[in-house]
């Protein structure tokens, strides 16, 4: 299942802010009663077509108007699509809405600011470039991301990781050396 950043928003009672970098359960969320309800419900269901059909109908049950969702949605879309390299004041400016608005409702719909996102998405693609096999030149790797510089890179990829650029490699290949062919393999987060 694939849920974009902005899916959960129609369902959640509560702005996405407050969910934001903290684990929460779904019975936080929608209440131990209406959790046990549909968990219920979905335990005695005739197989798999009527499970997911129950589960079907609560979502289309708790989905509710969203405002903004189209100007998040379009704009979180322009940011996924060029990995975070855009200028949020550009993509304001074609919204016509103030940075304020933008912001307001990515955090309502989301939980972060466009600008957060766009970071986020900015280190993904980064992450994803890494061939932890080879050598990386990683002022290149900083320079083709868009970073100001190198210290500028290390300091994001501190702030995403908790580790510098050359340990966050170290860390990879220890997890490729130790874990052939794990299902991780290929993957750019290994666990430290």
């Amino acid at each position: 299942m694939h849920v974009k950043p902005w899916g959960l928003a129609p369902f959640l009672p509560v702005p996405a802010a407050e969910l934001c970098d903290r684990p929460v359960t779904l019975e936080q969320v929608w209440g131990r009663p209406a959790v046990a309800e549909l968990r219920d419900r979905l335990a005695t269901a005739d197989g798999p077509h009527e499970t997911l059909t129950l589960l079907e109908d609560e979502l289309m049950r708790r989905l509710r108007e969203t405002a903004g969702l189209s100007l998040v949605r379009h704009t979180s879309g322009v940011i996924a699509a060029t990995s975070g390299a855009v200028a949020i004041g550009d993509l304001r400016t074609a919204a016509g809405v103030s940075s304020t608005h933008l912001a307001q409702r990515f955090k309502h719909l989301i939980g972060v600011t466009p600008k957060r996102m766009a970071r986020t998405y900015r280190f993904a693609a980064t992450v994803f470039a890494i061939d932890p096999a080879g050598p990386v030149d990683w002022g290149a790797l900083a320079s083709a991301a868009g970073y100001f510089d190198q210290a500028h890179f290390g300091h994001e990829f501190r702030a995403f990781t908790g580790l510098t650029p050359t340990r966050y490699l170290e860390v990879r290949r220890r997890f490729l050396r130790e874990h052939p062919g794990h299902a991780m393999d290929g993957w750019p987060l290994p666990a430290d």
